[in-house]
């Protein structure tokens, strides 16, 4: 196929149907979603939480009940949310649904594929794991416009970058370009992440510390590998 990047060891490709076009032929695939599903997984599953991703605005709250989980609502709620802050003293071995529109939707989309979650705050731990297979496929969500088309996100971008730069292998040009990305910016993530469009939204929206945690690098050990349905630790 034209568009697999097959040729390479270590390939990058965003959203959707990028994920649909390197699952199947790698053996390990890295779902990143900065801003902020994997950063929420990284933050949940390190503090020994279940994780059970799912599609947005679909009957999650069936699902979470069939499961006896914890639904994240909405970043405004009380409790928890797709805000990184609200993860951050998750008790452990609770079960949590996270609904969202792009980590995910892709997590649930990579067939039967080996499956992780990776972010800036586990990015070394999360490319020494995948180093240990022949072909990694790195997988930047994006975001979504009011369209729900794809809008490219920056800070997906240098996410895919920053663990693609822990991986040895022949890289595609697509990876290539994500390695250069974070390069360019790694001596100030936390100002970029702030200065880019969806940092921009969240502080406007008046969560500015969900961008600080997601900025924070290579502070946890936590790898999140997707285990029937769910998101684990597997630290290693």
């Amino acid at each position: 196929m034209i568009y697999d990047q097959a040729e390479f060891d270590i390939s990058c490709e965003w959203g959707l149907q990028g994920a649909h076009q390197l699952a199947p032929i790698s053996n390990i695939i890295i779902i990143v979603d900065i801003l902020s599903f994997s950063t929420c997984v990284e933050i949940a599953t390190n503090n020994g939480a279940i994780v059970y991703p799912y599609k947005w605005k679909d009957e999650a709250k069936f699902y979470a009940e069939s499961l006896q989980a914890e639904l994240a609502g909405k970043r405004e709620s009380e409790k928890y949310s797709l805000s990184p802050a609200s993860l951050q003293n998750i008790p452990a071995c609770t079960k949590l649904v996270l609904p969202s529109p792009n980590g995910a939707t892709l997590t649930l989309e990579t067939g039967n594929t080996l499956t992780i979650a990776g972010c800036f705050r586990n990015c070394e731990a999360v490319g020494k794991f995948a180093q240990r297979f022949r072909k990694v496929a790195v997988i930047p969500a994006g975001e979504r416009w009011a369209d729900n088309s794809l809008r490219f996100a920056f800070e997906d971008l240098v996410g895919a970058g920053a663990i693609l730069s822990y991986l040895k292998g022949t890289f595609s040009p697509e990876a290539q370009a994500a390695v250069a990305a974070f390069k360019s910016c790694e001596d100030d993530l936390l100002g970029y992440l702030r200065k880019c469009s969806s940092g921009k939204e969240l502080i406007y929206r008046r969560f500015a510390q969900d961008v600080e945690l997601a900025a924070a690098f290579n502070v946890s050990k936590c790898i999140p590998v997707l285990v029937e349905s769910a998101y684990l630790n597997k630290e290693i």
